[in-house]
């Protein structure tokens, strides 16, 4: 029997009756080209993405200044790989966001142009598709905005767009896609459409806990299914990891950093509101287990530190969520949630380094 799969409105189970039928093999999501918002070169046919089990077509955003094709996907790839977008060559967008780290870095926070260490943890680049404000403090609005931001921050890329621009014209292989895809010459706006369309058609799902939830009884462990039953329930993770997503899309300050001077403010450098200070974007916790350390600052070395640190209820703060408190799990119970965790995880979700142009 089918189970309900998370409603991003509701943290309880929908009635068995209101749940769509969906097929355990993929969604087709059909994504309209309106011809007069697009030159000829975008607007030529409608562009089919596949769908893994558990994620919902219905959430996905795509602006219609910028649909997906497939020539698009596969430019933004190369670019998503291609170190000449940074100053010196040596930093892509694959260097910190890497298919085999869970499409993140491994470290606690990121390395970029001449071993630079940045001050956030790298987060996970897939199902971006469902998601609309970027970084761990929100401060891009769109995918697209946020694509050009590395190549310009000096840690990172250490680069300028002009600069990008004239090293990525003077690559023909280039200069004939942004032809093929936009009607034009290399531009930056292209650049972030095409990284931006190649990060939506990173999706995550087909879980061992999606087919639990739609009937395979022997998808989880018993483990995991306590784990489950722990992170509806007793923890109430769905709180903030909600919906199909496992994420809420806002920012709560949980009180990663308080315990040392000068903590990272987050969202409050964006907004200036004083609720906001220590407040970060919900992570999603799809194939979480790859993508290890944890937070926006890499302080959480395991799943099982994260769990023990809301079990303690966070770290207290003027600014703390009121979502937060002790959770009193048993050990037993920490190591059911952990495991339900590792249920999330997507192993097929892989990508080849392509060849680049020259």
């Amino acid at each position: 029997m089918k189970r309900s799969a998370f409603s991003l409105s509701s943290f309880r189970r929908k009635p068995e009756s209101s749940v769509p039928d969906i097929s355990w093999r993929s969604v087709i999501v059909a994504i309209l080209v309106v011809g007069s918002l697009l030159n000829r070169s975008e607007a030529e046919a409608p562009y089919k993405l596949t769908l893994p089990l558990g994620l919902q077509e219905e959430a996905a955003y795509i602006p219609p200044d910028n649909p997906l094709t497939p020539e698009k996907i596969e430019l933004g790839r190369q670019l998503y790989f291609d170190g000449r977008l940074s100053a010196d060559g040596t930093v892509s967008c694959a260097t910190c966001h890497a298919s085999d780290q869970g499409f993140s870095d491994g470290r606690p926070t990121s390395i970029g142009i001449k071993g630079q260490v940045g001050e956030r943890n790298a987060p996970v680049t897939f199902n971006r598709l469902f998601s609309q404000e970027q970084f761990w403090d929100g401060r891009s609005a769109s995918l697209e905005d946020q694509a050009l931001k590395p190549i310009e921050n000096p840690i990172e890329m250490g680069n300028t767009l002009d600069h990008m621009v004239s090293t990525l014209s003077a690559i023909k292989g280039y200069r004939k896609q942004f032809k093929q895809v936009f009607g034009t010459t290399v531009n930056a706006t292209g650049v972030a459409k095409a990284i931006a369309a190649f990060e939506r058609s990173l999706v995550c799902g087909n879980s061992a806990f999606d087919r639990y939830e739609d009937g395979d009884d022997n998808a989880l462990s018993e483990s995991e299914q306590r784990g489950l039953e722990l992170f509806r329930e007793k923890g109430n993770c769905v709180r903030c990891h909600t919906g199909f997503a496992f994420t809420d899309e806002r920012y709560h300050n949980i009180g990663v950093g308080f315990d040392k001077p000068n903590p990272d403010l987050g969202r409050y450098n964006v907004t200036k509101k004083e609720s906001d200070k220590g407040a970060f974007k919900t992570p999603t916790l799809r194939n979480i287990a790859a993508s290890a350390p944890y937070f926006h600052d890499g302080s959480a070395k395991t799943l099982e530190d994260v769990v023990e640190f809301y079990d303690k209820g966070g770290i207290k703060n003027p600014n703390l969520s009121n979502e937060i408190k002790r959770l009193l799990l048993t050990v037993p119970e920490q190591g059911d949630l952990v495991a339900f965790l590792k249920s999330l995880s997507c192993p097929e979700l892989q990508v080849a380094v392509p060849a680049l142009p020259k």
